[in-house]
Protein backbone atom coordinates (compact mmCIF):
# COMPACT_ATOMS: atom_id res chain seq x y z
CA UNK A 1 0.00 0.00 0.00
CA UNK A 2 1.29 3.57 -1.07
CA UNK A 3 0.13 6.28 1.52
CA UNK A 4 0.25 9.81 1.22
CA UNK A 5 -0.06 12.39 3.77
CA UNK A 6 -0.63 15.86 2.55
CA UNK A 7 -1.26 19.74 4.22
CA UNK A 8 -0.58 23.24 4.57
CA UNK A 9 2.23 24.39 6.48
CA UNK A 10 1.92 23.88 9.59
CA UNK A 11 -0.87 21.82 9.95
CA UNK A 12 0.94 19.05 12.10
CA UNK A 13 2.44 16.43 9.22
CA UNK A 14 5.67 15.68 11.07
CA UNK A 15 4.62 15.10 14.50
CA UNK A 16 1.59 12.92 13.60
CA UNK A 17 3.66 10.98 11.01
CA UNK A 18 6.50 10.32 14.04
CA UNK A 19 3.20 9.06 16.24
CA UNK A 20 2.04 6.70 13.12
CA UNK A 21 5.30 5.31 13.21
CA UNK A 22 5.11 4.49 16.53
CA UNK A 23 1.77 2.73 16.16
CA UNK A 24 3.54 0.57 13.21
CA UNK A 25 6.07 -0.55 14.97
CA UNK A 26 3.76 -1.59 17.68
CA UNK A 27 1.54 -3.71 15.79
CA UNK A 28 4.46 -4.76 13.66
CA UNK A 29 3.72 -3.64 10.65
CA UNK A 30 6.46 -3.80 7.73
CA UNK A 31 6.86 -0.46 6.16
CA UNK A 32 9.24 2.53 5.24
CA UNK A 33 8.77 6.61 6.09
CA UNK A 34 9.84 8.85 3.31
CA UNK A 35 9.64 11.93 1.88
CA UNK A 36 9.01 14.62 -0.88
CA UNK A 37 10.66 16.06 -2.48
CA UNK A 38 13.63 14.00 -0.75
CA UNK A 39 14.03 10.02 -0.46
CA UNK A 40 17.64 9.08 -2.14
CA UNK A 41 20.68 11.33 -2.74
CA UNK A 42 19.54 12.88 -6.27
CA UNK A 43 16.26 13.98 -4.74
CA UNK A 44 17.40 15.72 -1.71
CA UNK A 45 19.89 17.21 -3.83
CA UNK A 46 16.71 18.67 -5.87
CA UNK A 47 15.12 19.35 -2.47
CA UNK A 48 18.18 21.30 -1.65
CA UNK A 49 17.21 23.68 -4.76
CA UNK A 50 13.69 23.93 -4.42
CA UNK A 51 13.93 25.06 -0.55
CA UNK A 52 16.62 27.12 -0.85
CA UNK A 53 15.54 30.52 0.68
CA UNK A 54 17.65 32.49 -1.81
CA UNK A 55 15.91 30.89 -4.66
CA UNK A 56 13.72 33.73 -5.16
CA UNK A 57 13.72 34.17 -8.70
CA UNK A 58 13.15 30.56 -9.04
CA UNK A 59 10.44 30.64 -12.14
CA UNK A 60 7.09 28.88 -11.06
CA UNK A 61 7.22 26.48 -13.96
CA UNK A 62 11.03 25.86 -13.23
CA UNK A 63 9.60 24.85 -9.80
CA UNK A 64 6.84 22.23 -11.00
CA UNK A 65 10.18 20.95 -13.38
CA UNK A 66 12.21 20.74 -10.10
CA UNK A 67 9.49 18.60 -8.12
CA UNK A 68 8.36 16.08 -10.87
CA UNK A 69 12.13 15.43 -11.45
CA UNK A 70 12.78 15.05 -7.76
CA UNK A 71 9.73 12.89 -7.72
CA UNK A 72 10.71 10.58 -10.39
CA UNK A 73 14.32 9.44 -8.94
CA UNK A 74 12.18 8.97 -5.37
CA UNK A 75 9.50 6.89 -7.01
CA UNK A 76 12.35 4.45 -9.32
CA UNK A 77 14.78 4.37 -6.01
CA UNK A 78 12.48 4.03 -3.42
CA UNK A 79 8.77 3.55 -3.57
CA UNK A 80 8.46 1.14 -6.77
CA UNK A 81 11.18 -1.18 -5.06
CA UNK A 82 9.69 -1.00 -2.00
CA UNK A 83 6.37 -1.89 -2.65
CA UNK A 84 7.11 -4.67 -5.22
CA UNK A 85 8.79 -6.23 -1.99
CA UNK A 86 5.80 -5.70 0.01
CA UNK A 87 6.47 -2.96 2.18
CA UNK A 88 3.78 0.01 3.55
CA UNK A 89 5.53 3.05 2.07
CA UNK A 90 4.26 5.92 3.67
CA UNK A 91 5.23 9.46 2.19
CA UNK A 92 5.35 12.96 3.75
CA UNK A 93 3.93 15.15 0.62
CA UNK A 94 3.74 13.64 -3.41
CA UNK A 95 2.19 14.43 -6.46
CA UNK A 96 -0.84 16.32 -4.70
CA UNK A 97 1.76 18.78 -3.33
CA UNK A 98 2.56 19.90 -6.83
CA UNK A 99 -0.94 20.07 -7.92
CA UNK A 100 -2.40 22.37 -4.92
CA UNK A 101 0.91 24.64 -4.54
CA UNK A 102 2.18 24.79 -8.38
CA UNK A 103 -1.33 23.86 -10.18
CA UNK A 104 -3.19 25.83 -7.86
CA UNK A 105 -1.33 28.52 -5.75
CA UNK A 106 0.99 29.52 -8.60
CA UNK A 107 -1.78 29.53 -11.11
CA UNK A 108 0.20 26.83 -13.85
CA UNK A 109 -3.52 24.99 -13.68
CA UNK A 110 -3.86 21.60 -11.66
CA UNK A 111 -4.47 20.03 -15.47
CA UNK A 112 -1.29 21.39 -16.58
CA UNK A 113 0.77 20.36 -13.54
CA UNK A 114 -0.88 16.59 -12.95
CA UNK A 115 0.26 16.02 -17.35
CA UNK A 116 3.72 16.98 -16.28
CA UNK A 117 3.87 14.54 -13.62
CA UNK A 118 2.14 11.43 -15.35
CA UNK A 119 4.90 11.97 -17.31
CA UNK A 120 7.47 11.69 -14.44
CA UNK A 121 5.30 8.97 -11.94
CA UNK A 122 3.91 7.11 -14.80
CA UNK A 123 0.20 7.46 -13.89
CA UNK A 124 1.21 6.15 -10.09
CA UNK A 125 -1.12 7.44 -7.76
CA UNK A 126 -1.14 6.92 -4.10
CA UNK A 127 -3.93 4.02 -2.50
CA UNK A 128 -4.67 6.29 0.11
CA UNK A 129 -4.02 9.94 0.78
CA UNK A 130 -4.68 11.59 4.13
CA UNK A 131 -4.84 15.52 4.16
CA UNK A 132 -4.38 17.34 7.28
CA UNK A 133 -6.89 20.19 6.80
CA UNK A 134 -6.57 23.54 8.96
CA UNK A 135 -6.80 27.19 8.20
CA UNK A 136 -3.54 28.56 6.77
CA UNK A 137 -3.20 31.08 10.17
CA UNK A 138 -3.22 28.99 12.72
CA UNK A 139 -0.54 26.85 10.65
CA UNK A 140 1.80 29.63 10.26
CA UNK A 141 1.32 30.61 13.57
CA UNK A 142 2.21 27.54 14.66
CA UNK A 143 5.39 27.30 12.22
CA UNK A 144 6.25 30.94 14.10
CA UNK A 145 5.93 29.10 17.38
CA UNK A 146 8.22 26.80 16.62
CA UNK A 147 11.58 28.27 16.67
CA UNK A 148 13.57 24.46 16.03
CA UNK A 149 11.73 23.86 13.02
CA UNK A 150 13.75 25.42 9.82
CA UNK A 151 11.77 27.68 7.61
CA UNK A 152 11.79 27.82 3.92
CA UNK A 153 11.41 29.30 1.02
CA UNK A 154 7.38 28.49 1.16
CA UNK A 155 6.87 29.66 4.18
CA UNK A 156 7.53 33.19 3.86
CA UNK A 157 4.94 33.21 1.06
CA UNK A 158 1.81 35.04 1.61
CA UNK A 159 -1.52 34.29 3.25
CA UNK A 160 -3.23 34.17 0.13
CA UNK A 161 -1.00 31.89 -1.49
CA UNK A 162 -1.43 29.44 1.68
CA UNK A 163 -5.24 29.69 1.49
CA UNK A 164 -4.96 29.21 -2.06
CA UNK A 165 -2.75 26.22 -1.23
CA UNK A 166 -5.62 24.81 0.90
CA UNK A 167 -8.63 25.53 -1.25
CA UNK A 168 -6.57 23.42 -4.24
CA UNK A 169 -6.52 20.33 -1.52
CA UNK A 170 -9.84 20.56 -0.50
CA UNK A 171 -10.51 20.88 -4.09
CA UNK A 172 -8.35 17.76 -4.77
CA UNK A 173 -10.21 15.81 -2.20
CA UNK A 174 -13.21 16.25 -3.91
CA UNK A 175 -11.87 14.94 -6.91
CA UNK A 176 -10.60 11.79 -5.75
CA UNK A 177 -12.99 11.31 -2.58
CA UNK A 178 -12.21 7.37 -2.83
CA UNK A 179 -8.84 8.14 -1.67
CA UNK A 180 -8.74 10.98 0.00
CA UNK A 181 -9.19 11.56 3.77
CA UNK A 182 -9.95 14.95 5.28
CA UNK A 183 -9.00 15.09 9.21
CA UNK A 184 -9.17 17.98 10.86
CA UNK A 185 -6.06 19.30 11.77
CA UNK A 186 -7.06 21.08 14.43
CA UNK A 187 -7.30 18.25 16.77
CA UNK A 188 -4.79 17.15 19.13
CA UNK A 189 -1.51 14.85 17.43
CA UNK A 190 -2.92 11.45 19.27
CA UNK A 191 -6.26 12.27 17.83
CA UNK A 192 -5.19 12.77 14.46
CA UNK A 193 -2.85 9.73 14.64
CA UNK A 194 -5.48 7.79 15.37
CA UNK A 195 -7.70 8.46 12.55
CA UNK A 196 -5.31 7.86 10.31
CA UNK A 197 -4.16 4.66 11.84
CA UNK A 198 -7.65 3.49 12.08
CA UNK A 199 -8.03 3.97 8.77
CA UNK A 200 -5.07 2.00 7.46
CA UNK A 201 -6.61 -1.11 9.13
CA UNK A 202 -9.53 -1.39 7.75
CA UNK A 203 -7.91 -0.56 3.92
CA UNK A 204 -5.51 -3.22 4.53
CA UNK A 205 -8.41 -5.55 5.40
CA UNK A 206 -10.26 -5.59 2.16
Amino acid sequence: MFITIEGCEGSGKTSAIKELTKLLKKNHHKFILTREPGGPRISEDIRQIILDKRNTMMDKRTEALLYAASRRQHLVETVWPKLKEGYIVICDRYLDSSLAYQGGARNIGIDNVLKMNMFATEGTFPDLTFLLDIDPKIGLARINKNKQREVNRLDLESLNFHNRVRKSFLLLAKRYPKRFVVIDAKKSTELVCKEIYSTIKKRLKK
